[in-house]
This record gives C-alpha cells, structure tokens and sequence, in this order.
C-alpha cells in the first residue's frame, strides 16, 4: 500500500484525482490539499511515499516544491501545461499526467509507481538480512529478529507476523510473504501454505499434514505439500 497525497489548488482536480485513488487497491490517500503549506503539515504527521503534485500553483510551483522533498519521497507531476514535461522528468518524477487524463492514463502511471516502490522495499529487505538475522521496520522501530527466534511467520494482506520462540505477542511488520519467501535462506525456512512460512529447525510434531506449534496448528497446502514431504523424509529414519 502506497500512502500519497495530492496536491491541487484546483478543487475539480482534487476530486477527480481521489476518485483515481479510491479506485486503486494499491494506493492510500492520506490527504488532499490546496496548496504546498497544507501538503507539509500532512507530511509531518503523516508517513507520505507519493505526490501527485500541480506544478502550477499560485505560493510555490510543484517543480520547486518537489526539488526541497526527501529523496524517498517521489512525485507523480498533474498539469494542464505540456510545456513542463521535460522539467518534471529533470527532477526525477515517476510520471507526469496532462490535464484533463483518463483513469486508464493515471492507473499506468500509478503502477510504475507501485512498480519502483516494490523494487526499493525488496531492496531494503534483501540489505536489512543478515547471515544469521534480518531487520523489520514495526511500530515506528527497527527491530532484529534472530532466524533463531522465528517459529514461523503468518503472512496477513500487506502485513506480515513473526511468532516468535517464548513471545506470546507477534511482530508485526509491512511487507511481503512472497518477498520473504525469496530472500529467506531456503535450508531453514519452507512455505507450506499461501498464509505461512515455518522455521524448518523448529518443528517438533507433524500430524495429518499439518504443523503443530503448541495450541497453533499450521496446515501444509496441497500447493507446497510435495516440498515439504520430501524434506521430511530426508531427516527420516525409515
């Protein structure tokens, strides 16, 4: 999920823009404002990754407002005026939209969007692991996580939990089980099923197919329960 706000002195350009954005299951709307002042006071409350931003605007110019925003911060320019194309792109946007666009025309630009965010997060995660341990953003935190500790983790929509060995409380952190799956080392962690991936060194009972953690019972999809019958018979004793 994509938290953006948009920035548009134009109320009709307001409400079209938030009609996009509604329409877009990827795409949070924190805010909309009328002008750079009100955007910075959203942006110092509120966790913001995406403008869509006016260039024309009668305090500051989009163009400028955008040269002053952090690096992590990325832009999507909206404007009635082609001739500031090549100026948006000068200043690193994602995209840029002529006024008046299609919902067609904006849901392209927002899935590039959507597309450079997944590449940064599957970045920061792949830096963040460790030979023995990884770092997840929760609760405003960077917490280490040992692979020790990990009995398994669950995932939930856009987030996922790790239950952790002796924890009764999960961390719970925003990220992608599927981008776990490929950067977990594949010798101690398995996914069993769409919603799970166990800790292989922590299994202690199996039964009927599926994992036992204490009163937690983990079933093993059909999808993955090939894998995972073969992984148990090579520590088998026949």
């Amino acid at each position: 999920m994509i938290n953006c706000i948009i920035v548009d002195d134009e109320p009709l350009a307001l409400d079209i823009i938030e009609s996009y954005i509604r329409k877009t299951p990827f795409l949070n709307l924190v805010a909309r404002c009328s002008g750079v002042a009100e955007a910075m006071k959203q942006m110092e409350r509120n966790d913001v990754q995406l403008l869509f931003l006016d260039i024309q605007m009668p305090d500051v110019t989009g163009l400028d407002f955008s040269q002053t925003l952090s690096s992590r911060i990325k832009v999507v320019f909206t404007t009635a005026f082609e001739q500031y194309a090549l100026e948006g792109f000068k200043v690193n946007a994602l995209g840029y939209l002529l006024k008046p666009f299609s919902y067609k025309e904006f849901l392209e630009v927002a899935n590039r969007a959507k597309e450079w965010f997944d590449l940064v997060s599957k970045s920061n995660f792949q830096e963040g692991i460790k030979e023995d341990s990884l770092f997840v953003k929760s609760e405003y935190k960077i917490i280490k996580i040992a692979f020790d500790e990990i009995n398994y983790i669950e995932g939930l929509k856009d987030y996922v939990k790790f239950h952790l060995v002796g924890k009764e409380r999960p961390i719970l952190s925003l990220m992608s089980l599927k981008v776990l799956e490929e950067n977990l080392p594949q010798k101690k962690f398995m996914r069993v099923h769409r919603s799970f991936i166990v800790n292989l060194d922590k299994i202690e009972t199996i039964q009927r197919n599926e994992i036992i953690f204490g009163r937690v019972t983990i079933p093993v999809a059909e999808k993955y329960k090939e894998q995972f019958q073969e992984y148990v018979k090579s520590k088998s004793f026949e």
